[in-house]
């Protein structure tokens, strides 16, 4: 890992002269092999600070450790961006041709807050960048999509695989399993970039990202923070709930979210979700500071109202991040209670490996702090092997019916299938 010192330069600028500033950082950093965009779209979340962060190019990376990012943390306090995949354990190759887990150390890093751009690089003069991001032509133009996906499992074998993990709820194998299906599509030829732009447009989200290793890309439109860390505290917000929004009929609309809010089956899945994340933070934190700060909020997005709990605890001395992984991953809203036996029951019934759906993609910054999201709601696609695919899941308990369960699944995956034009 490099131990020189990044250039910063703060440029003001006027909004009405640079109105699609967000989208010339966009276009430049998809210029570098590698690099990551990470947009809140002004959601206004706990603890968030800036609106965009961005990162380009790759002077070094560490794909074979946690404990490398430990050491890289300890050692040279500099910028790490990256991600972990569902299965990097188990070293499971990604369909799309994200390696299992992945993090680099950025030639460039630049962070939007209102009319100020700071910029950061290992490699140029910020001013000469900040430059070339102004003189990026945004508007570029894409053709409409129409590409049509194929669904891995068929409604009759999605209802028949949920039949079979009730049957194991009801032996008392788990008590709830979150289950995936795919739908993918070969030969398809488009830019990842017009992907996002698109996905964006339709459905604006507070961890949403871009996100590109070599010829795979990721194209994120996520509601969900898997973990934050600032300073000492450690932050989760599952999200365990999901109705469907009527944007035409705002009576209907209330009407909708006050039923997410008072149903029993959602709040039974959170508070479960809840409590796996406050044990695995009480391996981590002082004890009496896990608390669960917020829970059975309901959120509104462009397609969906959410049900979101917040839990937070101060974390023990001398704690680092591969601890914490250890203790957290993979999150308990996309596995189920109880986490290894769940993950058991996901290999067996699943069709697919999951790669980089609900994996966690973010950062981690100089002072040793970070923010990962939950992979959901993303398409996944391979500009070299022409491969698209993208993956819904829900929650299954005892109580769920599996009809209803699969309808969920369309729900979620409204936003991706308008994006691919139908």
């Amino acid at each position: 890992m490099t131990t020189k010192t990044m250039i910063s330069s703060t440029q003001s600028f006027d909004t009405t002269a640079y109105p699609h500033i967000k989208k010339q950082i966009l276009h430049w950093v998809n210029r570098f092999d590698i690099c990551s965009f990470l947009d809140n779209h002004h959601y206004p979340q706990k603890l968030q600070g800036i609106e965009c962060l961005a990162a380009a190019g790759a002077v070094s990376s560490i794909s074979k450790s946690l404990e490398e990012v430990d050491a890289h943390i300890s050692q040279n306090k500099g910028w790490l961006f990256g991600h972990l995949n569902y299965e990097w354990k188990a070293a499971v190759p990604d369909p799309i041709g994200f390696m299992p887990f992945f993090f680099y150390e950025p030639e460039t890093v630049l962070q939007l807050k209102g009319q100020q751009l700071t910029i950061l690089s290992l490699t140029k003069n910020p001013a000469n960048i900040f430059q070339e991001v102004i003189d990026v032509d945004p508007s570029s133009v894409h053709t409409e999509l129409n590409i049509n996906v194929t669904q891995r499992v068929n409604k009759e074998n999605y209802l028949s695989d949920i039949e079979k993990i009730q049957s194991h709820i009801q032996r008392g194998d788990c008590y709830e399993l979150n289950y995936c299906m795919e739908f993918f599509a070969d030969k398809v030829v488009c830019e990842g970039i017009h992907l996002y732009q698109s996905l964006s447009n339709i459905s604006p989200v507070p961890f949403a990202c871009f996100y590109k290793q070599d010829n795979a890309a990721l194209i994120c439109a996520s509601p969900e923070r898997f973990l934050k860390k600032k300073g000492n505290q450690l932050l989760s917000q599952p999200i365990k709930g999901t109705i469907k929004r009527s944007l035409s009929d705002p009576k209907t609309d209330q009407l909708l979210k006050d039923t997410l809010q008072h149903s029993s089956k959602d709040k039974s899945e959170n508070v479960m979700v809840v409590d796996m994340v406050r044990n695995d933070f009480s391996r981590l934190c002082k004890e009496g500071t896990v608390e669960v700060e917020e829970l059975f909020s309901v959120y509104s997005f462009p397609q969906v109202h959410q049900m979101i709990s917040s839990i937070t605890g101060m974390l023990k001395n001398d704690i680092r991040f591969s601890d914490i992984i250890e203790a957290t991953y993979p999150m308990g809203s996309m596995t189920g209670a109880p986490k290894h036996r769940v993950m058991q029951l996901i290999a067996t019934y699943e069709h697919m490996p999951r790669g980089l759906f609900s994996g966690a993609v973010g950062y981690i910054d100089p002072k040793g702090d970070f923010d990962f999201n939950v992979v959901i709601r993303s398409l996944f696609y391979n500009q070299l092997t022409q491969q698209l695919r993208y993956l819904v899941g829900s929650g299954i308990t005892i109580y769920s019916d599996p009809a209803t369960e699969y309808e969920e699944c369309l729900l979620k995956a409204k936003a991706l299938t308008k994006v691919l034009g139908h």
